[in-house]
């Protein structure tokens, strides 16, 4: 049952069974560093997954709407400072220790940090698809380290990975590439990477994916903050997805911006991407 009452979103929890994949809406902004509104996306893709103007199949057959274990927890409750990352951290770890696993729906790229402390602590030897236009590799943005452009360098630094393989990117400058250096951080640059070249073979699991909107064109995804021309295009992003070659135990889908959105197409996106995203982790669950 979809529904942001924190009551209803207690007794969801407590329903939760293992091998459950729990959609939790993280609404949260106040690290972004050039426009406000990713708070408002989630409630924005769940209108959209349940438009009457499409189905909640996914490609492979499968229906979300038909799955008793996809379940929808509504919207965390937020204060606002930086208290909001111990609550994003303890919410995922509950779930977690229900034996279910998580996909979050942000909100910018700062909750990325909190979401995988709580992940590296239920899986040992946890690695990182990040796919975006952006590293997020910044040891600080305007003096503040929990900035949305520097998660990547958190998780690093606390040794939360394993490993951390980045694709799409297409910004990067000195300072980015030389904490990349500094992490061993492995990025697939968007100017040399193909179709056809795939992931990197010693991608390893478990793996926790976390999805920039922005890595797509902005042909393909207008409603963000910091669109960057040049990007993946939606089939080649669904295309990665299906062809992930190791568990998929945690995700989250960050950055759009519903004051940004014409028509909310990039919902319609993120409502896709979250079907296809959902599915692969109920089968890879249950395999």
């Amino acid at each position: 049952m979809l529904t942001d009452s924190p009551e209803t979103r207690d007794q969801a929890l407590e329903e939760l069974t293992a091998r459950s994949i729990a959609i939790l809406g993280i609404p949260w902004d106040e690290k972004s560093s050039y426009l406000r509104g990713p708070a408002a996306a989630p409630g924005s893709i769940r209108q959209a997954l349940f438009s009457s103007s499409t189905n909640t199949s996914t490609e492979s057959g499968s229906d979300l709407a038909d799955e008793p274990r996809i379940r929808f927890l509504g919207d965390l409750d937020l204060e606002p400072g930086e208290a909001a990352f111990a609550t994003i951290e303890a919410s995922v770890a509950r779930v977690l220790g229900l034996g279910s696993r998580v996909l979050c729906l942000g909100g910018d790229h700062s909750v990325t940090l909190p979401i995988v402390r709580a992940h590296s602590r239920h899986f040992p030897g946890l690695g990182i698809l990040h796919i975006d236009a952006h590293a997020d590799l910044y040891d600080e943005l305007g003096g503040d380290r929990l900035s949305h452009a520097c998660p990547f360098s958190r998780i690093m630094e606390e040794g939360l990975v394993s490993q951390l393989v980045q694709l799409g990117v297409r910004t990067l400058n000195a300072h980015q590439r030389e904490q990349a250096d500094r992490f061993g951080v492995q990025i697939l640059e968007m100017r040399n990477w193909r179709p056809d070249d795939g992931l990197p073979e010693d991608l390893d699991g478990p793996l926790y994916l976390s999805l920039d909107l922005d890595a797509l064109d902005p042909a393909f995804a207008p409603g963000v903050s910091h669109p960057e021309p040049g990007g993946l295009s939606t089939r080649e992003l669904l295309d990665i997805l299906e062809a992930l070659p190791t568990p998929l135990v945690g995700a989250d889908i960050v950055e759009l911006n519903p004051l940004r959105d014409p028509r909310g197409l990039t919902a319609r996106v993120a409502a896709k991407l979250l079907k296809e995203i959902a599915a692969r982790m109920l089968v890879d669950y249950t395999a």
